[in-house]
């Protein structure tokens, strides 16, 4: 007998019971009903059936008798091959939503997660670890950011690559996210960049201890925030406080994201097709983030924003690494193993021996400045582009 023709039976031993005592008058109506759990009116319908039918009166008609809202055998073979063919290895919350938003499909979560259990294709959560309290979120937007890098295998059958992710603390949105064959200097100046310009300027950047980051005089010590990197100049200069994390807890929030992106991101890459850094950047940035954003960031506790609004000009000549030069006899200027050409300017002469700063962009593309007047621009390759004042505004 299983358990839901047993509990069948134990209610009708008790109506039996409950009605005896009815009949002696040991209870009323109303107490009867209340013993049953139904109303006085339920319980007359209980006594008619049982005259009339007797127990068979009381059964339950719906037992034995396949559910109107069961779900088909095709349905669940169909939904069962699309994980095997073409969702092998994704989390199945991820691959319910590929379903819903695909397939037009109509069936719940925990339905495909039992499916999914019951065939053996996935295995179930291992029980939780002891909880652990969370650093409170900033109450706002803008108040804190996180940038951070992750390298994994993002595209199917290439090389690793570094995906450079800056996110907001308050909301955990993520502002910008690419793919780069190596994370350093430049993909964070260009990520930098991409948020500054779009969100504004934030109170305080929250980073790992990376070479391009911060200065450790000795490994596993404290940073040296005097001695400042590429990066930690251009935050001074732009009047952001530079927070660097000593633990890989310490940056839990990011580490979570990057979890959660290389779970789907990934499967979504593959899935779209998608086996080059320019094609995947793109989809990152029009189709991926929108629907991330949208699925994970939770609102901030208070509704402002922290951000301060910045002149895009301005940040491109701050967002960039910046060499001091003395110029060479021949009035160039050395950039790696190359020189750089100065033309003629109708200011000077020329400018040998003089102090000028050599500034590479996010792009590639390249400028020397003398004092705050630029004095050239150049190509990546060193071309120069045009030295006409009008063409040269900082």
């Amino acid at each position: 007998m299983n358990r839901t023709m047993w509990l069948q039976d134990r209610r009708m031993q008790k109506f039996r019971d409950v009605l005896s005592r009815w009949e002696s008058k040991a209870l009323s109506a109303m107490e009867a009903a209340e013993i049953l759990g139904c109303s006085e009116r339920q319980f007359r319908r209980y006594r008619a059936r049982y005259e009339e039918d007797g127990l068979a009166g009381l059964l339950d008609g719906r037992l034995g008798k396949a559910s109107a809202r069961r779900v088909p055998t095709d349905a669940i073979a169909w939904m069962l091959e699309q994980y095997r063919t073409h969702y092998r290895d994704w989390n199945v919350k991820h691959f319910h939503q590929q379903l819903v938003e695909r397939h037009s499909f109509r069936w719940g979560y925990t339905w495909v997660k039992t499916q999914l259990h019951t065939a053996g294709l996935v295995e179930r959560a291992k029980r939780r670890g002891v909880h652990r309290r969370k650093r409170p979120r900033k109450p706002c937007v803008g108040m804190m950011l996180h940038q951070d890098g992750s390298r994994f295998a993002w595209l199917a059958g290439q090389a690793e690559l570094d995906l450079i992710v800056t996110m907001d603390d308050a909301d955990s949105s993520i502002y910008s996210a690419f793919l780069v064959e190596e994370e350093g200097t430049a993909s964070s100046f260009r990520a930098l960049l991409e948020v500054f310009t779009a969100q504004g300027l934030p109170g305080s950047l929250y980073t790992d201890r990376g070479s391009h980051y911060f200065f450790t005089p000795k490994a596993g010590e404290a940073v040296d925030k005097a001695q400042l990197t590429q990066v930690g100049r251009a935050l001074k200069q732009l009047g952001i406080e530079h927070i660097p994390a000593y633990s890989p807890e310490a940056r839990g929030r990011s580490e979570r994201v990057f979890g959660t992106l290389q779970d789907r991101l990934a499967k979504e890459l593959k899935l779209a097709g998608i086996n080059d850094i320019a094609s995947a950047n793109r989809f990152i940035r029009e189709i991926y983030l929108p629907g991330h954003n949208a699925r994970f960031s939770r609102p901030p506790a208070l509704p402002e924003s922290a951000f301060v609004a910045a002149d895009p000009v301005q940040l491109r000549e701050i967002l960039c690494i910046q060499h001091e030069r003395i110029v060479a006899r021949d009035n160039t200027v050395s950039h790696q193993r190359d020189r750089l050409q100065l033309p003629q300017s109708r200011l000077r002469a020329h400018y040998v021996k003089a102090r000028v700063v050599l500034r590479e962009y996010p792009d590639g593309t390249l400028a020397v400045f003398h004092g705050p007047r630029p004095i050239a621009r150049y190509t990546s390759q060193g071309e120069l582009i045009d030295s006409r004042p009008q063409q040269l505004a900082a």
